[in-house]
């Protein structure tokens, strides 16, 4: 029990960096791909969006290949840490970084695209710089896509096995998260911890879907308000 208690500690810290790095990173590349009339940007929707259909071992394998101390990343990362970036939560947080970014960016990147373009050209006309217009206009009237991202990109994260397997193994303390803990469980015939933890995913699961739809209509009905 003490290290199940510990695989949803660490599951639960994964979760949490996840999401606040890809709030970070996903929310100004949602909103160019909101606005862009670039001809790149079907190119990088199309790389945003790859982690929904590719099989998680492939981009576990490359990230393996990229990522392990005799590659170039890998090894810059051991000469500045001491670490390697391979069987280590450092890297767990790359991977999944990766594989859940189409989760936060489709869903700002959908909210980005509701907001009337007429209340952005208002705001600019009554003096808003563009910075002005993004952080006190568009981000308010977007508040549902960020949550849904995030709701989304943390459950995302905490199901995470195909990844989380490939890239950091089943070290405790260090890379064994839930799913990981699940699938020890199952192969050591332990059905009654693997039922305990499995059922705890489930229901956190339906919370965060029931949350999104809630929240989804709230804000459908903002916009047509």
């Amino acid at each position: 029990m003490n290290a199940d208690l510990q695989a949803i500690g660490l599951t639960g810290l994964l979760a949490g960096v996840t999401t606040l790095v890809l709030v970070l990173l996903a929310t100004p590349l949602a909103w160019w791909l909101a606005i862009s009339r670039s001809r790149y940007r079907p190119i990088v929707e199309s790389l945003v969006a790859m982690p929904l259909i590719l099989p998680p071992t492939v981009l576990g394998f490359y990230l393996l290949v990229f990522l392990n101390p005799e590659s170039v990343l890998g090894g810059i990362w051991v000469r500045v840490t001491g670490q390697s970036l391979t069987f280590s939560f450092s890297g767990l947080v790359i991977a999944s970084v990766i594989y859940s970014l189409p989760f936060m960016v489709q869903p700002l990147q959908g909210a980005f695209r509701a907001v009337p373009i007429s209340v952005r050209e208002s705001a600019a006309v009554l003096g808003a710089s563009p910075r002005d217009v993004f952080f006190n206009v568009v981000v308010p009237l977007a508040r549902g896509g960020f949550l849904t991202g995030i709701v989304l990109t943390f459950a995302h994260t905490i199901g995470e096995f195909g990844v989380v397997l490939m890239m950091g193994g089943n070290i405790p303390g260090e890379t064994r998260v839930l799913s990981i803990a699940i699938y020890e469980h199952v192969e050591t015939l332990n059905y009654d911890a693997a039922h305990f933890l499995a059922l705890g995913l489930m229901g956190f699961s339906f919370l965060s879907l029931w949350l999104i739809y809630r929240v989804a209509g709230r804000s459908a009905e903002v916009l047509r308000g």
